[in-house]
């Protein structure tokens, strides 16, 4: 079976969430698991700030590589 992240815009989206999720927030899974303990977190200001600076920082890359890949005339 092909690595879906590696050609599906969504999936490589959606692994890069979690990877800043579990490094910033601590968070096994961003998938509903309708449990109060385990679907609500109680998260530090700076952790937060920390995940919103890499989630900015991904899509400022990709906004990058995306600008170089277009053609202008």
């Amino acid at each position: 079976m092909p690595n879906r992240t590696k050609t599906d815009p969504t999936a490589r989206r959606d692994a890069q969430l979690l990877e800043i999720a579990e490094r910033h927030l601590f968070l096994e899974t961003l998938e509903t698991r309708n449990s109060d303990a385990l679907d609500f977190h109680e998260t530090s200001v700076w952790a937060i700030r920390s995940a919103l600076e890499a989630a900015f920082e991904a899509g400022r890359q990709a906004g990058s590589a995306t600008d170089s890949n277009t053609v202008h005339f």
